[in-house]
């Protein structure tokens, strides 16, 4: 009993102490978010595991073509021979007559060592200039996973500081009806104020404060996505230690590119790979006229016997060796490679007219990308000098109402006013982070 209770209080204590790591609160910058996701999250590690398998795949169509060697070893036990009949008149019995026989012995053993090497194949050579394009996309296609990595869990960190700052806000706003609801009560309780006054306050009190509640709960929601982009349980710990105010105000100083590389974009490098694997399957449509040839050589021995002795000293084997070329020459397919062939023009056409339009379009992509990040720092401009104007009309009111000059309705109106110019101010900061970061994965570059 004391070693199992022992043996608790040390489990226990183990797990509390695994726990408490599990649910140590991650601090991090957006930088090091970001930094985190790449290593952690999950389509990463995914893309991260298909890059690994087109090196597999490369070494798998290189070693196609490469000598190919395997062993064999059989034994057999006839249990029950089978039984020839041959004519009898050839042991000398009469004509018309057989003779039963038994050929060999019941036992064999074989042991055998096979080599074959790809001599000449069309296909096999088009295939290993193919892997080049393969990898090329594979590395594509995994900046590409990165890039769409970076852009949401940039968008998810500043979702979470304007859920965070939402929730802050209207906690302030809810203090401060909350104080002129409470005089406001007072003076009509004293008969110096109107009812009308109390409710029009009590109407603003209990509406923001149901937007405080979903506030906080959206704050916890946007924590959930932004753990689950990191790879990390969604309720785990995690504290932002940027501010939307110092994001905005790096990207606010980013001068707009005028004009843009289309080798920078990986949607370009992706279609180029496009064309590049069309003009390649083209090529190995026209090599299936061309003609295969291979070598082989076998290498064996045999023994028979009437039991199990062919480990036995003195045992008598029997050596075989056959050396074999192959030439396989493609003479009339009934049109079938000239029909893949024209497929394959037809594909390679379309892939090349995919191009030009990916051309076109993503300079007028550029345009928009970059219309979107000089509006929306306009936008944050502009909802930052409305936040002091609708702040200071706000507290003129609030000093207007106490000193009896203000109604409660206008008093209403101008925080209504600054409640909703805070929102959209708030929102304008996530739009100046979001517009740029898509600028930058567009020109595949570092944020």
């Amino acid at each position: 009993m004391r070693y199992r209770l022992i043996a608790s209080i040390v489990f226990f204590m183990g797990t509390q102490l695994i726990l408490a790591q599990k649910d140590e609160p991650l601090n991090l910058t957006l930088e090091q978010a970001v930094e985190f996701a790449l290593d952690h999250n999950i389509q990463m590690k995914n893309a991260a595991q298909d890059r690994r398998d087109a090196q597999a795949q490369k070494w798998a169509t290189i070693a196609a073509g490469l000598p190919q060697i395997s062993g064999s070893v059989n034994y057999q036990n006839q249990l029950e021979q089978p039984v020839a009949q041959i004519p009898a008149q050839f042991f000398g019995g009469e004509p018309g007559t057989f003779e039963e026989v038994i050929f060999g012995q019941p036992q064999t053993f074989n042991a055998g060592v096979s080599w074959n090497q790809l001599l000449f194949d069309g296909s096999y050579i088009v295939g290993v200039q193919a892997t080049k394009t393969f990898l090329e996309y594979s590395e594509n296609l995994y900046n590409k996973t990165s890039l769409e990595v970076r852009a949401a869990v940039v968008e998810a960190y500043a979702n979470a500081l304007m859920a965070e700052k939402s929730a802050d806000l209207l906690s302030k706003n809810v203090a401060q009806v909350e104080r002129n609801l409470y005089e406001a009560q007072a003076l009509f309780d004293n008969g110096l104020g109107e009812e009308e006054t109390v409710d029009q306050l009590q109407i603003t009190y209990a509406t923001l404060k149901s937007n405080e509640k979903n506030a906080y709960r959206m704050a916890r929601i946007s924590h959930y996505m932004l753990n689950a982009l990191l790879g990390r349980e969604i309720n785990a710990p995690i504290e932002l230690l940027d501010s939307l105010e110092a994001l905005v105000g790096v990207e606010m100083v980013s001068e707009l590119p005028a004009s843009f590389e289309l080798d920078q974009n990986i949607d370009y490098l992706m279609v180029e790979n496009l064309t590049k694997k069309t003009a390649l399957e083209l090529k190995l449509a026209k090599s299936k006229a061309l003609p295969t040839l291979s070598a082989s050589l076998n290498l064996g021995t045999n023994a028979f016997g009437q039991s199990f002795d062919f480990f036995e000293s003195g045992k008598e084997y029997f050596n075989t060796a056959i050396l074999g070329v192959n030439l396989q020459v493609p003479l009339f397919s009934s049109l079938l490679r000239s029909a893949n062939t024209q497929r394959a023009k037809i594909a390679d056409i379309k892939a090349q007219n995919t191009k030009i339009d990916t051309e076109r379009m993503l300079n007028v992509q550029f345009e928009n990308l970059s219309s979107a990040f000089a509006l929306s720092k306009e936008q944050f401009l502009t909802a930052k000098d409305n936040l002091d104007l609708a702040q200071r009309i706000a507290d003129k009111n609030e000093l207007k109402f106490k000193e009896g000059v203000a109604s409660s309705f206008d008093l209403r109106q101008a925080q209504l006013q600054l409640y909703q110019t805070q929102q959209e101010y708030l929102s304008s900061m996530v739009r100046v982070i979001n517009t740029h970061t898509e600028l930058a994965n567009f020109l595949n570059e570092s944020l």
